[in-house]
């Protein structure tokens, strides 16, 4: 069983941590009461979701022998008016530079990032419609 936890430093301030081992910085802005010293909750869902597909499209990309030489997955997200306020679009743009790097594998290993392996992606999608975006930048 995977763990996550949240430990508070002082105000709306926390420090979380998982089983990795690693910490990062959890807040929120000062109209909620924040100091803006660290990740939303709703940022980090995103970061999730965009670590998620990338670690999977780069996998499948070294698989296909693609030449990639930079990569960036942005996710963007539109939330709900009223609470829970879950996202109900998320854009996900993936941007690829590389030599000769193919579109057709780049847009397959997106597809079974989407359809199989992203687990992030497998759970937003109960509340949200996904957008996938491919940018290729020729190195």
């Amino acid at each position: 069983m995977k763990e996550g936890k949240v430990i508070w430093k002082h105000g709306m301030s926390f420090t979380g941590s998982g089983q990795s081992g690693f910490e990062l910085p959890i807040g929120t802005a000062p109209e909620f009461g924040g100091d803006n010293d660290g990740f939303s909750p709703m940022e980090l869902i995103l970061i999730g979701m965009a670590g998620c597909t990338a670690l999977d499209v780069m996998a499948i990309l070294k698989k296909k022998e693609q030449d990639v030489t930079g990569f960036e997955v942005v996710a963007r997200g539109e939330r709900a008016e009223s609470h829970p306020r879950v996202y109900t679009h998320v854009q996900v743009e993936y941007i690829v530079t590389g030599r000769n790097v193919q579109r057709e594998a780049v847009e397959r290993a997106v597809e079974l990032s989407e359809t199989k392996y992203c687990s992030v992606q497998a759970m937003i999608s109960k509340t949200a419609k996904i957008e996938s975006v491919i940018t290729l930048r020729e190195a």
